[in-house]
């Protein structure tokens, strides 16, 4: 019987989601049949995402016998309503899922502070480029919800969809929460669970992630047979942070991480394909014996200066772990009552 496997790409539009799914075709067996779910806010994104996907299967994998095949959602993980849609929609078409892996990167960016980024990268080159602090974010950002947009978009929306979906996932699926480099307990404050008040949302949200997934990860395995992994894809040229360079800045961008690569740093992956390594072996090569082993570590994406990859696995700090998870049950139960009854079609553009 030939084997098949259904496979959740939340942020496929991204270069790290498209590159799971590049990874994905490559690296699973030829006679498998595939189906990615295609997700992005707005449907042509969606459609130029799985004609880039195709064209990579024709390119690169033309001689697999398994069927490739496509569903999308369009969701906005900063409107439960949405989610609540995409809920609807798995679980009306798919009877199993097998791979979710939850890439959300919602930032609430205003520009670059360009005399800090000076100053950093002068003084401190590699740390200038590896845990940059010259970023600048808007404060106080909400969604039309009434939570934190950047701890909606990218801790509780996905968190939610989880908690709804978890019985197409039990027995044997398996969940990757993508984190990130700068998810550093500095940029937590407990009193701001929902990162309205802080100055670096979206590295608080990956904190988040961190400790989410640190008090999760055994109950999800024990109870419902799902394995879940964390992992953070190093730094790459990401497509969210485009608006803020120039031809100019780009490029000086890229030479700098050239630059840190050779100097050392394991993080420098730049390529898209490089940076989705550790999320795609977690579904291809990581087992139970090694959930139990690795856990609760943060598998990360590394090069080396010459451009070969490798694994990094890094202790996580689980101060605080129970409080967030805590937080998030108590948050889907308000919205398990406040959703009742609401049934929305995704399908619309």
């Amino acid at each position: 019987m030939t084997e098949s496997k259904v496979c959740l790409i939340t942020g496929t539009s991204s270069n790290l989601g498209i590159n799971i799914a590049y990874r994905i075709l490559k690296e699973t067996p030829k006679s498998t049949n595939l189906t990615f779910i295609v997700t992005s806010r707005t449907l042509p994104k969606i459609t130029e995402v799985i004609t880039q996907i195709q064209k990579y299967a024709y390119d690169n994998v033309s001689d697999r016998t398994g069927q490739l095949e496509f569903d999308y959602l369009t969701v906005d993980f900063s409107d439960m309503i949405s989610v609540l849609s995409a809920y609807y929609e798995l679980n009306k078409k798919f009877k199993k899922i097998d791979y979710a892996f939850i890439n959300s990167a919602q930032g609430v960016y205003s520009g670059i502070d360009w005399i800090g980024a000076v100053k950093e990268i002068c003084t401190s080159p590699l740390e200038g480029v590896t845990n940059p602090t010259y970023k600048l974010q808007r404060i106080g950002v909400k969604s039309a919800d009434g939570m934190g947009l950047v701890f909606q978009a990218n801790v509780f929306g996905p968190y939610y969809l989880i908690h709804k979906i978890k019985h197409l996932l039990k027995d044997g699926g398996k969940i990757i929460w993508i984190s990130s480099l700068m998810g550093q307990s500095k940029y937590l404050s407990f009193d701001d669970l929902e990162l309205v008040q802080s100055p670096a949302p979206y590295e608080g949200s990956k904190r988040l992630i961190d400790l989410m997934h640190s008090a999760s990860f055994r109950s999800l395995s024990k109870d419902f047979g799902i394995q879940q992994y964390l992992v953070h894809p190093g730094i790459f040229t990401s497509y969210s942070f485009f608006q803020y360079l120039n031809v100019f800045t780009y490029y000086g961008m890229l030479m700098l991480f050239y630059i840190a690569r050779f100097l050392g740093s394991p993080w420098h992956n730049i390529s898209g394909y490089t940076a989705a390594n550790a999320p795609v072996y977690c579904v291809k090569e990581a087992n139970e014996r090694e959930l139990e082993k690795f856990q609760p570590l943060k598998i990360g994406s590394a090069t080396t200066r010459r451009g070969e990859e490798y694994l990094v696995r890094e202790e996580v700090d689980t101060t605080g772990s129970e409080d967030v998870v805590a937080y998030l049950e108590k948050l889907c139960k308000e919205w398990d009552a406040k959703l009742a009854d609401q049934i929305v079609n995704t399908r619309q553009p």
